[in-house]
């Protein structure tokens, strides 16, 4: 049988979700080992979307296969007594066994945090990127704007992608503010190795005044790398969701 968990987690002390050589600290490797002593063999789980070292999971979404049989809050309550205190299953379920959590996700949803203070804080810090000049975000909101529909990312691809098309479609991406903090919320159908980081660097050039908000549609159109802004900070970004299709989701997979 196959079961989905959703997963949260705070990146800050892993070295990103992928497995890695023994003795790395990553997601997938406390996962694996907290299921596999409930299931009483070892387990490997499939992924929505990899995230990187310091990056964080409001809703992973995971599945593997087993021979066992359980209910659903053994896979729950009994995974997360066996996980550390920075990851955690907030849902489990039976799936149909033709579900994969990463290639039956059309869509996937992140946030960015900017805390946007002269004065940094020892908390906020480590879950958001501190910014401490003045940031327009009316005119990040406007250059943003630029990146909706299907384009050539190319100038926001990261240089150890692996994705076979640069062309991704972004359907909406928001910024708001409410007192210190700036929330970006990007929705898009895929997404390039460190394209929401290089989109919030490149966006906090127009924020800080030293591009016009017009610049980012030119980067966007080089299709070069180099003409974008830095790559952000990655404690400031979440892995909200990601969105599947009615027929292989339940009450916990939205669409």
């Amino acid at each position: 049988m196959k079961i989905a968990l959703g997963v949260e987690y705070m990146g800050t002390d892993f070295h990103g979700w992928q497995l890695q050589k023994s003795g790395i600290r990553t997601v997938q490797q406390v996962v694996e080992k907290a299921l596999s002593k409930i299931a009483d063999h070892p387990v490997r789980v499939f992924c929505s979307g990899r995230t990187d070292a310091g990056v964080h999971a409001i809703e992973q979404v995971i599945h593997f296969e087993t021979h066992v049989d359980r209910e659903d809050k053994a896979w729950l309550f009994g995974g997360n007594v066996n996980l550390p205190y920075d990851v955690n299953f907030t849902w489990a379920k039976r799936v149909d066994d033709d579900f994969h959590a990463r290639f039956n996700a059309h869509a996937r949803r992140y946030h960015y945090k900017i805390h946007n203070t002269k004065v940094r804080s020892a908390i906020i810090g480590r879950h958001s990127l501190w910014e401490p000049r003045a940031l327009n975000i009316e005119d990040m909101s406007e250059a943003a704007q630029y990146l909706l529909g299907e384009h050539d990312f190319s100038a926001f691809r990261g240089s150890l992608c692996q994705a076979k098309s640069p062309i991704k479609t972004i359907e909406f991406i928001r910024l708001s503010r409410h007192n210190d903090e700036i929330l970006l919320d990007i929705k898009a159908n895929a997404f390039l190795h460190h394209m929401v980081r290089n989109i919030v660097g490149t966006l906090l050039k127009v924020g800080k005044g030293e591009r016009p908000v017009e610049w980012v549609q030119t980067v966007l159109a080089s299709k070069q790398r180099k003409e974008a802004g830095a790559t952000a900070q990655p404690q400031g970004l979440y892995f909200v969701k990601a969105f599947y299709e009615s027929r292989t989701q339940g009450s916990s997979l939205s669409s």
